[in-house]
């Protein structure tokens, strides 16, 4: 925001600046969003491990069970955390891809318009096409990988 308000003041700039300094920051919101997905991926794995140890030390004496309890039922979840299909909307990584998403559009209409000199409403409208695209696509994106890591047999709807 600071660099565009230094941009600002020299509009020869702007198109420069739009087409160098904002993809970039794309880009690295893009890393960022693989990364966060694999981090929870990783997270998924090391939670199922960490349920696997709890039981099979429950299984090696009669209070094991009792000592290494499941967590209330009621929470529907382990260690108290309730996943549900629309979990994934409200992750670190859904939160880096809808502002990505915003900047790419962002960079379509600020593009469309000084490149192509297309009219604000039209460069505007592509580039709210052009974010719903990336926002779908980056909870696509999220929804299959971290599926694939954790096939759920039941899930729960939400």
């Amino acid at each position: 925001m600071v660099a565009i308000g230094f941009v600002a003041a020299s509009p020869s700039l702007l198109p420069l600046f739009t087409l160098t300094v904002l993809p970039t920051i794309f880009l690295l919101g893009w890393f960022t969003v693989v990364r966060l997905v694999d981090t929870s991926i990783e997270n998924i794995i090391a939670r199922r491990r960490m349920r696997l140890i709890r039981e099979y030390f429950a299984s090696l004496h009669p209070m094991g069970p009792a000592l290494i309890a499941a967590d209330d039922p009621r929470t529907n979840g382990e260690l108290g955390v309730r996943y549900l299909r629309s979990s994934y909307l409200f992750t670190m990584a859904t939160t880096i891809g809808a502002v990505n998403a915003v900047l790419g559009g962002a960079i379509v209409s600020l593009t469309l318009a000084m490149t192509l000199s297309l009219p604000r409403i039209a460069a505007v409208l592509a580039g709210v096409v052009v974010g719903a695209v990336l926002l779908t696509a980056t909870l696509r994106y999220e929804r299959r990988r971290i599926a694939a890591a954790a096939p759920d047999p039941a899930p729960q709807q939400g």
